[in-house]
């Protein structure tokens, strides 16, 4: 066992301590979990979908408390954290909504003297690994689906939010779901290899880093399971010449800086056609100016502390190495008077005189920092938007929704937007291609890959 601590990003504080699961307790986990698993596939669809309204109401009953707890344990905004657990409600419910139609059984065409069926059987055990910078929303991403399907479920969040894992549990629990079918478990690295690697164990769902994902896939090596993974991004938004130009810098500027640009699907690269560039850039810097950086407690505050002093360090290496570089830098921390080497609290940086040989052009940032560019068009813009190891979504700004779809259809992403971006529809996949990851979740597509068909091929004589 280790001792596990949230050091809160607002005053470098300890505001969480929890020990992490000792041997015994994972393996009484598991195998309570692979237990419950048994009754909990022979409920109704249902059923399921009773109990788990029910949790989303006891959930939200306390949206709060969750929020002042979410600001403290990774550093939103007290003003923007309740609309984690709004976006957690929406997501849960479309989910609970769509379960029946999702898990439906398929029919072929009618054969004289036969019954033909393809039945969706749940997996088992599910492993869900879910990060700090939006812990209810990715996590629920799996959750959901995987109970609705008839799986049963251990959670294990990052130390960083362990409180979150602990508000689910007790929110399952008020609901009355049935002992074992959702769990959490605090855990430190090598036991969360461990738990992959458990028989028991019947599929992975990992958000996190792409050597986050490496690892999850390392140890799941000979399991022959599945294993879903979000990882990460570097999404891009091109600003055609035709654009509603101040809602494409309202828009950009606010996916780039919401949760101190702590988000896989935040922008983190801005491609600008020539003709409106100068207007643009203009617009984006004087809407930076307006933020407001400060301790997240603080209703005033739009720009949070980044999650720890090394992440903002990271952030401010790649802004200084660009400089030196060539870059521009727009945005002057000076301004912003909480802004402090050596702290999580790091100024919001707009870079031009750009390229895609700087790291903050090519590396995930995962901080309030973009880098514009100017492109003479839609053929450079594509080939600038596509040059990059990551894929989880990229968005147009224009008025022209054919010439969208056209160059959406040669983007390498999995999310293609228009006029919007930073966003998950639960009524969309949710996917992304080359590094950022594999698998799917939200819609009715993220049910499959939390079952496995079972055909039902019936003659009668």
């Amino acid at each position: 066992m280790t001792t596990l601590q949230c050091i809160s990003p607002v005053d470098g504080s300890v505001y969480v301590e929890r020990q992490s699961a000792s041997a015994d307790e994972i393996q009484q986990a598991l195998a309570a979990s692979a237990s419950a698993q048994q009754a909990w596939k022979n409920t109704s669809v249902e059923q399921r979908q009773a109990l788990c309204s029910k949790a989303v109401n006891a959930f939200v009953a306390r949206k709060a408390e969750i929020a002042e707890e979410l600001t403290w344990q990774m550093g939103r905004p007290i003003s923007q954290a309740p609309g984690e657990v709004a976006g957690f409600e929406e997501r849960a419910r479309h989910m609970i909504e769509i379960a029946a139609d999702a898990l439906a059984d398929l029919q072929p065409e009618a054969k004289d003297g036969f019954t033909r069926y393809i039945k969706r059987e749940p997996l088992g055990v599910v492993f869900i690994i879910a990060p700090w910078n939006f812990p209810y929303l990715t996590s629920v991403n799996a959750i959901m689906p995987a109970l609705l399907a008839g799986n049963t479920v251990i959670l294990k969040h990052s130390a960083q939010t362990p409180l979150c894992a602990e508000r689910l549990q007790q929110a399952f629990s008020e609901a009355g779901l049935p002992q074992g079918v959702f769990q959490y478990l605090h855990l430190s690295h090598s036991d969360t290899e461990a738990v992959i690697q458990s028989p028991l164990v019947n599929y992975v769902a990992f958000t996190g880093s792409v050597p986050g994902g490496e690892m999850v896939e390392r140890a799941a090596v000979g399991r022959f399971i599945g294993v879903g993974l979000e990882l990460g991004g570097k999404d891009p938004a091109y600003v055609r010449k035709d654009a509603n130009l101040q809602h494409a810098i309202e828009t950009v500027t606010d996916g780039a800086m919401f949760n101190s640009g702590q988000s896989c699907c935040g922008i983190e690269r801005v491609y600008v056609d020539a003709a409106v560039y100068d207007d643009f850039v203009a617009g984006m810097t004087a809407l930076l100016g307006s933020y407001k950086l400060g301790r997240p407690d603080d209703t005033n505050t739009n720009l949070g502390p980044m999650v720890k002093t090394s992440a903002a360090d990271f952030a401010r290496g790649q802004i200084s190495e660009a400089i030196a570089a060539g870059a521009t830098a727009l945005v002057d921390p000076a301004n912003f008077t909480a802004n402090q080497e050596g702290s999580p609290y790091l100024a919001p940086q707009l870079l031009v005189d750009v390229d895609h040989s700087m790291r903050v052009m090519n590396e995930e940032s995962f901080a309030p920092v973009v880098g514009i560019m100017s492109v003479s068009g839609d053929e450079e813009a594509i080939h600038l938007m596509n040059d990059s190891e990551f894929g989880l979504t990229a968005a147009v700004f224009t008025e022209d929704e054919k010439a969208a779809i056209e160059i959406g259809n040669q983007i390498q992403t999995g999310t293609w937007f228009m006029n919007r971006c930073d966003y998950l529809d639960p009524a969309l996949a949710w996917a992304g291609v080359k590094n950022s990851g594999r698998g799917c979740t939200l819609s009715t597509v993220g049910f499959e890959s939390l079952t496995r068909p079972k055909s039902y091929h019936l003659k009668r004589l």
